[in-house]
């Protein structure tokens, strides 16, 4: 007969390896050699059944916490990215949770929104809460981790930190030699947030390939998007004001989809048409481009296939694998509706 405790354990209470071992009448090892399927064959199956029982009645979970401490593996991760419902970010995560989840991991997340004291602060919460090992996604770190961890598009350096990022130079070829070919020489560009990982590489990378092409980038159609959103507002506000001041342009180069569809609403309320009066090139590829109306021209990005790449990574360096530093992916282009030959010059009012 099993021992009854003086406070009975009720379903749906929180359960203790102590309280399930006393409720039992058996040894917290014991109860512990079970459930966690260690070796031990002076273990009778009927105990052993007894305790699977109990331990599913009363909705017992072993924590990982204390197994971590234990030196034993939780097949958990951490990651980290800027903002959990954006299209590029959404299909970054859902290309590394597929792959974790084939692979037996569970996965924690915590979103920072550039945030610098949460980017810092939080590696250390979750190794606290047991993960093997951190994903860091467009997330600015700079200093070493005291446990595995892969980056996704960071373009800092880390000793011992491998780095999965775009090609950011063949991506500005694609984007800005598309758009010579049809005849645009008056390029209005969008130049992302200082907090973006992205945001430096990708403008260095536009401005050496259009020195090239021989195109100037002019500062007055430049726009320096600042705003920490990742909703179309972005393009569509920046697109508005620089309406408000040039509309002698003929193509726009936007820092990413989101804010290319932003840009080609801007368009739309200004009285132009996209393409036939304004070329928009986006970047990313996110699902929704191919469903916007116009179809969006841009640049892809294989976010799910990149994301799937960093977790690989993360796996092996967990393993103990020797993996590269720096894992660079090939852009494409995306020609849909949104780009055109230049018709005629955007002529000033409406």
């Amino acid at each position: 007969m099993t021992k009854k405790l003086s406070l009975p354990i009720e379903p749906g209470r929180p359960v203790s390896l102590k309280m399930l071992a006393a409720y039992l009448d058996l040894s917290a090892a014991t109860v512990s050699f079970v459930l966690n399927d260690a070796p031990n064959r002076s273990i009778p199956e009927k105990t052993r059944q007894r305790v699977r029982d109990a331990a599913k009645k009363f909705g017992y979970q072993p924590s990982h916490i204390a197994r971590s401490l234990q030196g034993r593996r939780t097949h958990t991760i951490g990651i980290l990215l800027p903002e959990i419902g954006n299209g590029y970010h959404s299909q970054v995560l859902s290309g590394a949770a597929d792959l974790l989840m084939k692979e037996g991991y569970f996965f924690l997340t915590a979103h920072h929104r550039h945030r610098a004291d949460l980017v810092s602060k939080y590696p250390g919460l979750l190794q606290a809460r047991g993960v093997e090992g951190l994903l860091l996604i467009d997330t600015h770190f700079e200093e070493a981790l005291s446990c595995p961890a892969v980056t996704l598009a960071s373009h800092t350096a880390i000793a011992g930190v491998p780095n999965v990022m775009l090609d950011d130079e063949r991506a500005a070829e694609l984007a800005l030699e598309h758009l010579y070919e049809l005849g645009h020489r008056r390029i209005a560009m969008m130049r992302g947030q200082t907090f973006s990982s992205d945001s430096r590489s990708r403008w260095q990378a536009t401005l050496r390939v259009a020195k090239a092409l021989g195109l100037q980038v002019l500062p007055e159609l430049t726009m320096h998007l600042d705003k920490d959103s990742y909703s179309p507002e972005l393009g569509y506000e920046s697109v508005k004001e620089l309406l408000s001041r040039h509309k002698d342009f003929t193509a726009v180069l936007a820092f990413n989809d989101v804010a290319a569809i932003g840009a080609v609403r801007a368009l739309y309320d200004a009285g132009l048409h996209v393409p036939t009066d304004v070329s928009v090139v986006g970047f990313d590829d996110i699902m929704a481009a191919e469903f916007y109306t116009p179809r969006l021209t841009t640049i892809r990005q294989p976010l799910e296939a990149m994301g799937t790449a960093a977790a690989s990574l993360l796996l092996k360096k967990i393993g103990g694998e020797a993996v590269p530093e720096l894992t660079r992916i090939e852009p494409s282009l995306m020609l849909r509706e949104s780009t055109g030959p230049v018709a005629r010059a955007v002529k000033r009012g409406r």
